[in-house]
């Protein structure tokens, strides 16, 4: 996890909740035993498109930090354009449906310092904004 990171939330999402309330967890069933990487994560992470801009949160630079512990269990260290962004929700979804399979667990750490700002876009992102006519 970054070292420069204040956390305001944290939300955990199980890639099976399914077989966790089952009970069927327990036995292993449903859930990866060997740890993912993380470039694994951040790969299976440029399926998560920020509902307003239409560009994914890696090319976007919301990703701050991803750690997969010896469970299989991974925690991104993510922000957002603005705290008051309404759609957490829907990125967590996204971020759930696709690490699953991948990890047994997500838990996304949400972090607001240091601030999001365009500079943290790629340059990959840039093109891509830039294609839907924003001036990056």
């Amino acid at each position: 996890m970054s070292e420069n990171t204040v956390t305001s939330d944290e939300t955990v999402v199980t890639s099976d909740e399914s077989a966790v309330a089952a009970g069927t967890a327990a036995a292993g069933e449903g859930l990866t035993s060997k740890p993912a990487s993380e470039e694994e994560v951040r790969e299976a992470l440029y399926d998560v498109v920020d509902p307003e801009l239409g560009i994914d949160v890696v090319n976007l630079g919301l990703i701050y930090g991803i750690h997969i512990d010896d469970a299989n269990i991974a925690t991104i260290d993510m922000t957002l354009t603005s705290a008051a962004c309404p759609l957490t929700d829907v990125i967590e979804d996204q971020a759930k449906s696709a690490t699953d399979g991948l990890v047994n667990e997500l838990r996304i750490n949400w972090v607001w310092m240091p601030p999001w700002g365009p500079d943290k876009i790629t340059d990959d992102g840039r093109e891509q904004l830039r294609a839907l006519g924003f001036n990056v």
